[in-house]
């Protein structure tokens, strides 16, 4: 799994500075079980976005490693508490159902695939770790990054945008995955 852990050689020591980052980051909103937790998150969210970026498909050990770790997440949330590892699982199916209807639609309407089955995987975490309220605001988030992204992209290299560009969802759903479990516990810790 270390291969999956970090893009290319080259890139290695840039990937694991930004994990070291993201993960000190964790542990400050979260310092406890749960910042270790999501530190280890942060840094397969961050291979799963190398890889998504560098060859257009998610590691299914990542999505596994990276959905078990948000079990455990939930059980140590809830004291041992069966009923939020339940609650877990009940939002990651959820989630990777409601994705994979819009990738069923997107191909019945369009005739080509526009999710793959990797970013419908990821949904699926996203929905074990994030808040129910946090859940629509990752996918926001990363929808709105994917098209700010592609049009930067093509205005700085003069293109026109097309309909049926290629872009790696998962390069911006899995960061947005992160940064909505960090944003849910600094409003859960602050709450009054």
């Amino acid at each position: 799994m270390t291969d999956l852990l970090a893009p290319r050689r080259e890139g290695r020591p840039a990937f694991w500075a930004l994990a070291a980052c993201a993960a000190a980051a964790s542990l400050a909103v979260a310092p406890d079980l749960g910042g270790l937790l999501g530190a280890a998150l942060a840094t397969l969210m961050l291979a799963i976005a190398a890889a998504d970026l560098r060859a257009f498909t998610i590691p299914d050990e990542l999505s596994v490693v990276a959905g078990g770790l948000g079990l455990v997440d939930a059980w140590v949330a809830g004291p041992g508490n069966a009923d939020a590892v339940l609650w877990a699982l009940a939002l990651g199916a959820a989630a990777a159902a409601t994705l994979y209807a819009i990738r069923f639609a997107y191909r019945r309407w369009r005739g080509r695939e526009g999710l793959g089955l990797g970013d419908v995987k990821l949904a699926g975490v996203a929905g074990v770790w994030l808040d129910p309220a946090m859940l629509p605001v990752a996918f926001e988030l990363a929808a709105l990054a994917a098209l700010g992204a592609y049009v930067l992209r093509q205005r700085a290299r003069a293109r026109a945008l097309r309909g049926e560009a290629r872009l790696p969802f998962g390069l911006f759903l899995a960061p947005a995955i992160w940064l909505c479990w960090a944003w849910g516990n600094i409003l859960s810790r602050h709450a009054v």
